[in-house]
């Protein structure tokens, strides 16, 4: 699927898997095209001989020839080189994920700060089942970094808050994720029964990276295609991918396993909207548009309280005078009070919050004006 530009004299090959190297392919698309971009860069993981269990059989170990550099000094040119194309690609209010571990992280960490990306989070993403170490003579390495950043210090990315909130029943969702490695059903096999990439991440990891930090509809681009776990989430949530690969054995397994994802629907995508991004609306309004009168009463959300709403939109109560807020703070001899909550009216012989009636102007300034 090709999609034109907003300058329309380019189009972005959305949905699709293109072969060659990262670099080349990043600076061939249209400049500040991109909303997100996900890097799974190599981790030169500069692994010196084979690595054995106990029982002296193998580790299956990253030893193929992408991963491998001949210096420090190559592996920062080449991070230089993919960021700097990665940054063009990004709109104004585009951010990237990078994912490495302690061999490489630091290193992606100071070169995105370099090229004026703004660091918002590093996240960890802590291993439930972790592989052990063999030799004894280090800590088990349990978790990788994610390193969350913008494309400038202003930018004002995508965050939904209140969906990684839901997702995480209730509770704020923090920067250490505990998930599996990709094991069992999930991880795909080659035609010869092997692990057909030995770094495929889990699901579960991109799931949560495209749910909160990119809306349906918005342009992921991953570099480092692999076996596709990027495009398979962002095809199921409803966003568009764009995936670069130069080994072919990669391409072939994530064009087959992309073809068997199913796109969600559009009531299944809808997600918990953030409350930041909501139009704001004074209590006064409500008194204004006439959805409540002056010398209405109000009454607390315990039923002790009771506070009359006056003609300039603040409240009296039995012996204060003020917001909504601070007059529902006073009488409960609270620090802080969210009025919006605490005052209910009366109609019908139904107490019903103030609050709905907010939620009834913000759906208006939603709709826009009526022809």
């Amino acid at each position: 699927m090709m999609k034109a530009t907003d300058g329309g004299a380019q189009a972005l090959p959305l949905n699709s898997v293109i072969a060659g190297d990262c670099v080349e392919v990043m600076r061939s698309l249209p400049a500040e095209s991109v909303d997100l971009i996900f890097a799974d860069p190599p981790y030169n993981l500069q692994l010196r001989g084979d690595l054995h269990r106990p029982d002296n059989s193998r580790v299956d170990a990253v030893t193929d020839a992408w991963d491998k550099f001949a210096s420090f000094e190559a592996y920062d040119r080449f991070t230089r080189d993919w960021l700097m194309a990665a940054r063009r690609l990004l709109k104004p209010n585009g951010a990237i994920w990078v994912i490495g571990s302690y061999h490489n992280v630091f290193r992606l960490g100071a070169e995105l700060q370099n090229q004026g990306y703004w660091i918002l989070n590093d996240v960890i993403w802590r291993k439930s089942n972790p592989m052990p170490n063999f030799r004894g003579k280090r800590f088990t390495n349990a978790h990788e970094t994610l390193i969350w950043a913008s494309r400038d210090e202003g930018s004002r990315y995508t965050f939904n808050y209140e969906a990684l909130k839901a997702l995480n029943d209730g509770v704020q969702m923090r920067s250490d994720w505990v998930l599996p490695l990709c094991t069992g059903h999930e991880r795909l096999k080659d035609e010869a029964g092997d692990k057909a990439h030995p770094t495929q991440k889990p699901e579960g990891l991109l799931y949560r990276v495209l749910a909160g930090t990119t809306n349906p509809g918005d342009v992921v681009l991953d570099p480092f295609f692999g076996t596709g776990t990027t495009g398979a989430m962002a095809k199921m949530l409803g966003r568009d991918y764009i995936g670069i690969e130069r080994e072919a054995k990669y391409r072939r397994i994530a064009e087959k396993r992309l073809a068997q994802v199913r796109r969600l629907d559009a009531e299944a995508l809808a997600v918990t909207g953030s409350r930041r991004a909501e139009p704001r609306v004074a209590f006064g309004v409500l008194v204004e548009r006439g959805l409540l009168r002056p010398g209405e009463e109000l009454v607390s959300l315990n039923q002790r309280h009771r506070a009359k709403v006056r003609a300039d939109g603040t409240l009296v109560g039995h012996d204060v005078t003020g917001s909504i807020h601070q007059v529902g703070a006073h009488l409960e001899g609270a620090p802080s009070c969210n009025g919006w909550t605490y005052w209910h009216f009366r109609r019908d012989g139904k107490t019903i919050p103030i609050d709905l009636l907010r939620q009834q102007i913000r759906a208006e300034l939603a709709e826009g004006p009526s022809n």
